[in-house]
């Protein structure tokens, strides 16, 4: 649960979130949240201050070759282990709250650990997939991420000997020795499997973008959490509160492409500023 009692932030931050806070207050918000947000539940960020470049694999890659295949999928079963034991933090739980106080119709996140729904929020448009559910792409027979890990354990035991690994945002690890993983087929046809995640250079199914689409339109003004906004799903919908003359709010640590677009820009740690605006607007 959120913190109600307030915590001592920085004089500027202070200052933004009172402007939030009166902009906010009567109007009934759309939440689009970025990898920022699950920092504090032990997630890495893409681009956060002092993140790695990172190469993240292609969906053409993904389907090209074996040797791409296993890789992803060696490194996405080490990931999804990670993102498995993760929790919800406060930021999660404060935008929950708001939900169920009727502050906001939902959150469109651009994640895809699940987190929002562990908190409770009930109106969550994964907007990049899932990384608990897993998509044959030749039958379309949906699985659980579980069950197929189970698979994954049986087949290639020796790969709880890969140890400490470095996770991306998007559950990917890094494995370089994958010679000998045994990779998951579809039980029903046989067919390539996949987690029901956008990858790189993949587009994202027209029903999700129109749901997060509708929360947008329905929304009286739009609150970005966590997100530089830099993937291209974020910045349209971004675009399409500012068509609409939506007012923005926007709570990320640093630059976001979307600065200039808002009507008001927090910059601080994404957990501590939304428990305090929630805290406010309840």
């Amino acid at each position: 649960m959120a913190e109600t009692t307030p915590t001592e932030l920085d004089p500027e931050l202070e200052r933004g979130l009172d402007e939030a806070t009166a902009l906010l207050t009567g109007r009934r918000f759309a939440v689009l949240t970025g990898a920022g947000i699950s920092t504090d539940s032990g997630i890495p960020d893409y681009r956060g201050a002092g993140a790695p470049k990172r190469n993240p694999m292609t969906f053409q890659q993904f389907l090209s070759a074996d040797s791409f295949s296993k890789r992803y999928w060696a490194g996405s079963h080490l990931g999804y282990r990670r993102f498995a034991a993760a929790a919800p933090n406060r930021g999660h739980f404060a935008l929950a709250e708001l939900e169920k106080s009727g502050a906001t119709n939902g959150v469109i996140t651009q994640n895809v650990d699940g987190l929002h729904k562990q908190a409770g929020s009930r109106k969550v448009v994964d907007l990049h997939g899932a990384m608990d559910r897993v998509l044959c792409l030749t039958c379309g027979q949906v699985f659980a991420r579980e069950s197929v890990s189970a698979r994954i354990e049986a087949a290639n035991p020796w790969l709880d000997a890969a140890g400490a690994v470095e996770i991306a945002p998007d559950g990917d690890a890094i494995v370089t020795d994958i010679d000998a993983f045994v990779v998951p087929n579809c039980t029903v046809c046989g067919g390539r499997l996949k987690p029901d995640v956008v990858f790189f250079g993949e587009f994202i199914p027209a029903e999700k973008y129109r749901e997060a689409s509708a929360l947008v339109r329905s929304a009286d003004a739009l609150l970005v959490a966590g997100s530089s906004l830099v993937v291209n799903s974020g910045i349209r919908l971004l675009e399409e509160a500012r068509r609409r003359r939506l007012p923005i709010v926007i709570v990320n640590r640093g630059a976001t492409k979307g600065d200039g677009r808002a009507a008001i820009k927090l910059d601080g740690g994404t957990t501590e500023t939304l428990v305090e605006l929630a805290r406010r607007l309840s």
